[in-house]
């Protein structure tokens, strides 16, 4: 059994302990937290499982990585302190771990990431041994495995979409939605997420893998931006009231430019209620959650996967996704040399062993 720890229990975190606990070659070894009021719980408790999983949570970094865990599945945000989230990451890489992650939004493609974050980890590479895959949680897959699988469905290719289509209504990280997107704010506000520049440091090295999957050079890297303001005060379960007039909506590309046309393309359509801007894109049954590629070539292809998790929650459902990619490549990076490696390298291989496995 690979010892694994998760480390943080958010969104991500919580779905990443479900994952491991299903894993047949995985075993649980520690949880790590940040907030006091958790430490000490239970991790079943934490991920909302059925029952005990014998693990309390710790806030003890030193002490869980001095166990030696051979793996680590790093659900800690990296929006707003990615400094931090990369020297938390290469310490458990320098103390022998492999580490999976969708916190280090760079090293998506880490051949074209910026040496301030490419070096450190291939130094804690090379001084312990460990490994490193990131991949998103907006789904990575949707925006790299899938479209190249089904890409390869067709005759001609003229152009690929991903599409996250999104309903922050039932989502539980409240600054991240409020200030780095800038739902509840005035239209004037600027929120971080969506400044010039940012959507293509997050999203560009997703766009820079399908295009060398693909054997093609990209030009250029374009964005565009929309926002819509609430016409009605809106109420949401986990974050609060949004009030009339301002940020509701919001829809973005970020555009592979190939021979002049924006071939490659990411697309995210996020609302925080889906009466805002109702003329943009929704899920095929109106759900609150939705990922699509679209490959424009003959024939046209479409694939819309929808997801749900901690009950019928689709934002749930996109996390859980996204973690299972991570989770399901910790045994073959363990089997890997160590490295640094990108969604091109590691397979996304079929639930071996799960079939039927039944998680408390």
């Amino acid at each position: 059994m690979i010892s694994t720890v998760v480390w943080g229990t958010g969104n991500v975190g919580r779905a990443a302990i479900r994952a491991v606990e299903a894993h047949p070659a995985l075993d649980l070894a520690a949880v790590l937290v940040h907030d006091p009021a958790k430490v000490g719980r239970d991790a079943g408790e934490l991920a909302g499982v059925d029952g005990q999983l014998g693990v309390a949570a710790s806030d003890d970094i030193e002490a869980v990585l001095a166990e030696r865990p051979r793996a680590v599945v790093y659900a800690a945000s990296g929006d707003i302190r990615p400094d931090e989230a990369l020297a938390d990451v290469t310490r458990a890489m320098r103390a022998g771990a492999v580490v999976v992650t969708p916190a280090l939004y760079p090293l998506y493609d880490h051949r074209g990431a910026p040496p301030e974050f490419r070096d450190p980890v291939l130094a804690a590479v090379a001084a312990g041994g460990g490994s490193l895959f990131v991949s998103g949680v907006d789904p990575g897959w949707g925006n790299d495995v899938l479209p190249l699988l089904i890409s390869g469905l067709g005759s001609t290719v003229d152009a690929i979409r991903c599409q996250e289509i999104f309903d922050y209504s039932t989502y539980e990280q409240e600054e991240s939605v409020r200030q780095l997107i800038g739902m509840g704010h005035p239209m004037e506000y600027e929120p971080l997420m969506l400044a010039p520049s940012v959507p293509t440091m997050v999203w560009g090295g997703q766009l820079r893998l399908i295009a060398r999957a693909l054997g093609v050079e990209l030009d250029d890297i374009r964005e565009t931006m929309e926002r819509r303001a609430l016409d009605a005060t809106v109420s949401t379960r986990t974050m609060g009231t949004f009030d009339a007039g301002t940020q509701g909506a919001v829809r973005f590309e970020v555009q592979g430019i190939v021979e002049g046309e924006p071939r490659i393309v990411i697309e995210h359509v996020t609302r925080i209620h889906p009466s805002c801007a109702p003329d943009w894109p929704v899920p095929p049954d109106g759900g609150d959650g939705a990922h699509r590629v679209v490959i424009e070539g003959r024939p046209r292809i479409e694939v819309t996967v929808e997801a749900s998790d901690e009950g019928e929650n689709r934002s749930a459902g996109g996390n859980a996704t996204a973690v299972g990619r991570l989770v399901n490549a910790i045994d073959w990076l363990v089997a890997a040399e160590p490295g640094l490696y990108d969604a091109l390298d590691v397979p996304l291989r079929p639930a071996v062993g799960r079939l039927g496995r039944k998680q408390r």
